[in-house]
């Protein structure tokens, strides 16, 4: 579906993205993780046919982006990053007429609208203003008008940023289910957790290079430990009290506000850690993540 080799996009003197090979197949959710500003939305923006790579080679959909972008853009569905609604139209509306710049007849696009707002779950606000949907409600819109020329390639980008949790898990399962009935997904994020959720395969970008790539589970399981102990101490103490714990776990990363201590027993080594004496204020056992991963390999936290 995507095919990149080398792939560049620089912006005067700022490179955005820094000669990077990417493929995607077909009927799989690929995610592109990273913090803001490490390159994803401009490569997002390349495979979506509406930014001319500045080098390297780009294959969508077999087809050539640069030759072939029209017939590139009538295959895929986009969901940016902002919401670009039209307030001045109804929900339904919303829909209709972005079917119709594809060119599709006016009763089949009436029909998918149709299905389309079942599908996201908004039936019942059909003729509602957008400026009254929640935010949720907006994306889930969005969604379904990236989906209104059936595209074989969806591409998202941080799709439930600003969402609360309920939002966000009802936007996974919408997805979910696109990908269960053949449609190929390429999304950013800089959630880990949704990334663990969505896709089968990622790669982990920083400044505009990948810096990892495999599935969730190979990621974690390479480059980091089966759990992790989070331990809080009084502000400005981590960095003298990392050296007091080191030799107890496989890995200690010194954060502003915690340590985090890699083990493969988190609670075995809570305890040699009271057994020394240290008396955090709060501790936490939890499995390794994909921000434990991007930790490790950039010594940054994702939302950095």
């Amino acid at each position: 579906m995507i095919r990149a080799t080398g792939l560049r996009k620089k912006y005067g003197d700022l490179e955005a993205v820094r000669g990077i090979d990417v493929e995607v197949r077909p009927g799989e959710s690929f995610g592109f993780l990273g913090p803001n500003g490490a390159g994803k939305s401009s490569t997002m923006r390349m495979i979506a046919a509406v930014s001319p790579p500045s080098g390297g080679e780009l294959s969508i959909l077999g087809m050539d982006p640069a030759v072939d972008g029209p017939s590139i853009r009538a295959r895929i569905g986009v969901c940016p990053q902002e919401d670009t609604l039209d307030n001045e139209l109804n929900v339904r509306d919303n829909l209709v007429v972005y079917g119709r710049y594809f060119g599709i007849p006016k009763a089949e696009v009436s029909s998918r609208a149709d299905e389309l707002l079942a599908f996201v779950q908004l039936t019942d606000k059909a003729k509602a203003k957008v400026e009254d949907l929640s935010g949720g409600m907006k994306r889930r819109l969005t969604i379904a008008r990236s989906l209104v020329n059936n595209p074989d390639l969806l591409l998202l980008d941080e799709p439930t940023t600003g969402l609360d949790p309920q939002a966000r898990h009802l936007l996974w399962d919408r997805l979910f289910r696109l990908k269960q009935q053949g449609v190929t997904l390429v999304l950013t994020t800089h959630y880990m957790d949704e990334a663990e959720q969505l896709c089968d395969r990622l790669v982990v970008m920083d400044g505009g290079l990948i810096v990892a790539e495999g599935s969730p589970l190979s990621l974690i399981q390479q480059h980091s430990t089966r759990e992790v102990a989070e331990l809080r101490f009084g502000v400005g103490e981590h960095e003298s009290l990392a050296t007091k714990v080191e030799d107890l776990a496989e890995r200690v990363e010194v954060l502003p506000d915690r340590l985090l201590l890699y083990t493969s027993d988190g609670e075995a080594t809570l305890a040699k850690v009271h057994e020394r004496g240290l008396d955090p204020v709060a501790v936490l056992v939890r499995r390794s993540t994909l921000e434990d991963v991007f930790l490790r390999l950039t010594g940054r936290t994702l939302v950095d």
